[in-house]
């Protein structure tokens, strides 16, 4: 069995919240979105994103890495469809992480640079690899740091390409989803201490909050936390 709780905030800079997430414990689903886009387009993207993802659970007989693929390409292709349709919603995009909890296992899928993190057996660590202009283009051509700190990232490509991982799902092992108005502003080795502390995971996730806001929060801040505990 698998305990979660999740939290999401606006940050101190922007006005509106364009982060989505969804807990879906009968599903064992876990999901964070990150959109972008004006006009509120990055709301509509993150929170049909998630919700597609969910439903074509809901209507699968089956559980399972395949499943899981097809739920994402469809939310994709829903995002797709829908921005074509609306003009107010034209550029509109979302990252997406997402966790679907198979007992001994846990499968993740990304698309973007929202993340998922592992603690495990003392050790703590990045599952996912950000999809972006930095780790795609960037660092192979042999960019110093100091470039790629400044040069401008892409936020939409052509073809989708989901990043697909499975990790052992041991007894009191943690994951972390987090969009990047979190890990973008805190250290691993404090995103970290706030996963190690012996603390409910829902006081953990306020103290992301805290600590984001602490730091400036110029984006806004997702966080879901799940923990092993059968």
């Amino acid at each position: 069995m698998t305990e979660a709780f999740g939290i999401t905030d606006t940050g101190c800079i922007r006005s509106n919240n364009e982060d989505c997430y969804r807990i879906v414990p009968e599903l064992g689903l876990y999901l964070l979105a990150d959109g972008m886009g004006g006009a509120k387009a990055g709301e509509r993207a993150s929170e049909l994103a998630v919700d597609s993802v969910a439903q074509v659970f809901r209507e699968s007989d089956r559980r399972d890495s395949q499943v899981l693929l097809k739920a994402i390409e469809t939310a994709n292709r829903k995002v797709i469809d829908l921005a074509k349709n609306d003009l107010n919603l034209e550029g509109m995009g979302t990252t997406l992480v997402a966790a679907l909890d198979l007992g001994e296992e846990l499968l993740i899928a990304s698309v973007g640079d929202s993340r998922a993190y592992l603690l495990e057996n003392g050790a703590f660590r990045a599952i996912t690899e950000d999809q972006s202009w930095v780790n795609e283009v960037g660092r192979p051509l042999g960019l110093d740091e100091a470039a790629l700190r400044t040069h401008p990232i892409p936020t939409s490509s052509a073809n989708l390409i989901v990043n697909c991982y499975t990790i052992r799902w041991k007894l009191g092992s943690m994951a972390l989803l987090s969009s990047d108005g979190l890990h973008g502003v805190l250290r691993a080795d404090v995103l970290e201490s706030i996963v190690r502390a012996d603390q409910a995971l829902n006081v953990k996730c306020r103290r992301f909050i805290e600590a984001a806001r602490s730091a400036g929060a110029p984006d806004n801040v997702t966080a879901v936390l799940l923990r092993r505990v059968q």
